[in-house]
């Protein structure tokens, strides 16, 4: 699982809020810092919001690397909604193809990162077996191939633990082997939000470190370790003890806030909290009790079922030139 607030390595829906809240405290505008930029789209069920950081100025301003980090909100993601479902997978593979410089003859490794037998992290071995794969039918079936289709192969390396061998180790001997030109990782993530588990989906070119959402980070997934380019997909499938209290206290502060009275000492009191070490301090008083505790809905079986073949629909399309949902079931079924 990778780390929402890893500054190298994160997938970042944290990039525009701390934009946000790094301008009030300034007293700025969120345009008025250099070197990143915020754009809004979307609707009340679909929010897409895209966060790019242009500069090295911006990369101090935000505490994140030069890049592109691209959140969808979709609020009703957990629910079986057959058309929200479509219409996500499409957004996806809009944002995607946006970002990303394909040929026809582009070759995508994807990685799906996590382990398949614990299911809030077994979301990037899902997509990959919802993934239409043709490299392989390229090059022994080139005629019976639909055109528009791009090489695309994928592997489940699994983890350290059950494999003995680093997760990036394993990807680089592929890389060196098959010579890809571009790497898709997915993986799961751990949220700093509660409504953000199961509902939200991060894209990022900027890489991604395996393991360190849950403090056990592995070798980073990135340009600078690959060489090649590398677009990292996650989804907030857990969040640890620390963040559950710290987003009841927020709420309880946000309910007090709004009935005390304005000027007043209490009032200026609980304005003055400082969240960001309020949420240090929470976790430094629960180690000693919880440890590392990682929560995951009741219902994570089906969700994850249902988000993985969002993603892998929504990377189908974007891979491939003129395929539709519909053509996907025939590479794939």
């Amino acid at each position: 699982m990778a780390e929402l607030r890893n500054v190298r390595t994160d997938l970042t829906l944290e990039a525009h809020e701390l934009l946000r809240e790094k301008a009030v405290r300034e007293q700025k505008e969120q345009q008025d810092i250099p070197g990143v930029e915020l754009e809004n789209d979307g609707d009340e069920r679909i929010k897409i919001t895209r966060v790019r950081v242009t500069s090295r100025t911006g990369e101090v301003s935000i505490g994140k690397p030069m890049g592109n980090y691209i959140t969808l909100e979709v609020p009703g993601l957990r629910e079986n909604d057959r058309d929200l479902y479509e219409d996500t997978c499409r957004a996806l593979a809009g944002e995607l193809t946006r970002i990303m410089k394909l040929n026809d003859r582009t070759l995508t490794l994807v990685v799906g990162l996590g382990n398949w037998n614990v299911t809030p992290d077994a979301l990037g071995p899902k997509v990959v077996s919802n993934l239409m794969v043709t490299r392989h039918l390229l090059e022994y079936l080139p005629d019976q191939v639909d055109e528009g289709v791009r090489p695309v192969c994928a592997v489940a390396p699994g983890v350290l633990g059950i494999t003995g061998i680093e997760t990036g180790e394993i990807v680089k001997g592929i890389i060196d082997r098959i010579r890809p030109d571009y790497v898709i990782a997915i993986d799961a993530l751990a949220a700093r939000k509660i409504e953000r588990v199961n509902t939200t989906i991060q894209i990022a070119d900027t890489g991604i470190a395996p393991g360190s959402g849950v403090g056990n980070k592995r070798m980073e997934l990135s340009r600078d370790t690959l060489g090649i380019p590398v677009l990292a997909i996650g989804v907030p499938t857990v969040l640890d003890a620390a963040t559950m209290a710290n987003d009841a206290i927020d709420m309880v502060l946000d309910s007090l806030i709004g009935q005390a009275q304005q000027g007043t000492e209490f009032y200026n009191m609980l304005k003055s909290i400082d969240r960001e070490e309020k949420y240090g301090l929470i976790r430094e008083v629960l180690d000693p009790y919880s440890g590392n505790l990682i929560v995951t809905p009741k219902e994570i079986d089906d969700v994850v079922r249902r988000v993985s073949k969002v993603i892998a629909n929504g990377l189908n399309i974007a891979l491939h030139r003129g395929i539709g949902l519909d053509d996907v079931d025939r590479y794939i079924n």
